[in-house]
């Protein structure tokens, strides 16, 4: 038994270095300018950038919009959830929480990874105004924005990388989108 046990396992774990080590690029397509190369990486890791923004209470959430981020692009709805729970408990310090908090329910209670993607529309916006208004003592945050999402109306995000992640899409379009701005 544990032959077949250490077999398996052996095989399981070959096969996954096989798939990770694909070596051949995938089809791309374009829409208007943009490339939306389809990905083959299992997930993307949250963001080692260090940015440090001028306002201590934000710059405690900061990271907690990382991780939502990260959860929304690997689209991980529990993890999403997770996220939105601490950006929940440390948004009660800034200033006029109201939407951050109402919008940090709505992607708690969801169930479904497109509507956290809409409450995240709205949340990122409210992120770039205060990440304006605060700037940053420390590394660049940019303002990234894919046309194509929520129906083509297009929405924003905050990164600590210039490289495009995609929360809106995940890995269906995860390149899709430009920098719109630099936070300096």
């Amino acid at each position: 038994m544990k032959t077949i046990t250490s077999l398996a396992i052996t095989f399981a774990t070959v096969t996954l270095l096989a798939a990770c080590g694909n070596t051949q690029k995938p089809a791309e397509e374009s829409h208007e300018g943009h490339n939306h190369a389809a990905e083959t990486k299992p997930a993307v890791a949250a963001e080692t950038s260090h940015v440090s923004l001028k306002d201590d209470k934000l710059n405690a959430v900061y990271p907690h919009y990382i991780h939502l981020t990260t959860a929304l692009t690997n689209g991980d709805v529990a993890e999403a959830k997770v996220a939105a729970q601490a950006i929940e408990l440390g948004a009660k310090d800034l200033t006029n929480p109201a939407a951050i908090l109402a919008l940090t329910a709505k992607i708690g209670d969801a169930t479904d990874i497109e509507v956290q993607r809409v409450a995240y529309a709205a949340l990122s916006d409210d992120f770039i105004q205060r990440a304006k208004a605060s700037g940053v003592t420390g590394g660049e945050l940019y303002v990234e924005y894919c046309p194509m999402a929520m129906n083509d109306k297009g929405a924003s995000w905050l990164s600590n990388q210039k490289d495009i992640k995609n929360p809106y899409y995940g890995e269906s379009m995860l390149t899709c989108g430009e920098v719109k701005e630099t936070i300096k």
